[in-house]
């Protein structure tokens, strides 16, 4: 029986000892202390994740986006085995991913970002014979399919260099072909394009896309947004380990419509003008960057109407050294709907 998602969570929580002990007032201590194992009182928890539940498609992609900290990871490698759940169910094309983890793996490919999942000592292609044998394929069958992995990728004509010579694009393309090795039907991507040069991942994108059109489910984590909203069917967003938005990129965006966007880049700023402009009954919401360069900042506040706040804004900005050198008012974008919700950019 086919099983009517192929991936199914259902109040997932995990938790995990909390490294700082609370003392006497209950206020967490500033030094890290060791749970001492001769006493019986219980480690202080802290809950990663709280309660987290989705469903996806079969052939769709989703987009799974948090901050930093959000529990998303925890998320991932709980739905991947790698971590057991502290209640909860997930399942992975209908098998449970505690109860029956072998089987999970082999219907689940996974790239996680961070991990090295692959051996720079080795070359391309020995990296997927050794990963092939692991996986049982049979020999045969193993070197046709790492002969069309390679072409697929454009990795044959360095297939036989060590992959310490290799660019972070073609790692991350090796990465992807041990995860296709298997031909399982559901992908787990967790940032497949960190760190790659803009045209690695646009090559990215494009294969990504077309293993949906193969019938791949595919589970995405990233922090790019435009990349979220060009590649997903469907987005969840994470935050303090509950699921706070779930819906398509324009649904999302039309939450928002009445909402206008303003981004301005301000030189001289000074945090205590954040204060000043985030009281103000006409801001909703308010994010400043550092651009990084001539000490430039940029803002991005929601306003139900810009029209009266502009020049009480200007105003409050051109004052004492500070200025605005670029204004603009913009449609909203899947950023805007992030900062709407959890009150921070996405890389907070």
């Amino acid at each position: 029986m086919t099983p009517t998602y192929a991936i199914e969570a259902d109040n997932l929580i995990k938790k995990f000892p909390s490294r700082q002990q609370p003392d006497k007032t209950g206020a967490p201590k500033k030094k890290f202390s060791l749970p001492n194992p001769f006493k019986r009182t219980p480690p202080t928890l802290f809950t990663a994740v709280d309660g987290v539940s989705l469903q996806i498609h079969p052939g769709e992609i989703f987009g799974l986006l948090g901050p930093n900290g959000a529990g998303k990871s925890t998320t991932i490698r709980m739905l991947c085995t790698l971590l057991e759940p502290t209640s909860g169910v997930a399942r992975v094309n209908g098998y449970d991913t505690v109860r029956n983890a072998n089987l999970v793996r082999q219907n689940l490919g996974t790239v996680l970002a961070g991990e090295r999942s692959i051996y720079w000592k080795l070359t391309g292609r020995e990296n997927l014979e050794y990963f092939a044998a692991l996986y049982h394929i049979p020999p045969a069958i193993a070197r046709k399919r790492i002969d069309e992995l390679l072409e697929r990728m454009e990795i044959t004509a360095r297939a036989n260099e060590l992959v310490e010579r290799y660019s972070t694009g073609m790692r991350q393309r090796i990465a992807i072909s041990r995860a296709l090795l298997a031909r399982p039907p559901i992908l787990l991507l967790d940032e497949p394009t960190l760190g790659l040069d803009p045209q690695a991942a646009r090559n990215l994108r494009e294969l990504i896309l077309s293993l949906k059109t193969e019938g791949h489910t595919i589970l995405l984590t990233t922090h790019y947004m435009e990349e979220a909203d060009q590649l997903s069917d469907r987005i969840g967003i994470i935050d303090q380990g509950k699921i706070i938005a779930l819906d398509t990129p324009a649904v999302l965006k039309n939450r928002i419509n009445q909402q206008d966007v303003l981004r301005l880049e301000v030189a001289g700023w000074k945090p205590e003008i954040g204060e000043k402009i985030q009281s103000m009954p006409e801001v909703g919401s308010l994010v400043t960057r550092y651009m990084g360069s001539e000490s430039l900042w940029e803002l991005t506040l929601h306003t139900p109407n810009s029209r009266a706040l502009l020049p009480k804004l200007i105003e409050q900005v051109n004052f004492n050294g500070t200025h605005v050198a670029n204004l603009n008012v913009v449609k909203p974008s899947l950023e805007d709907v992030f900062i709407q919700l959890t009150g921070k950019a996405l890389r907070d």
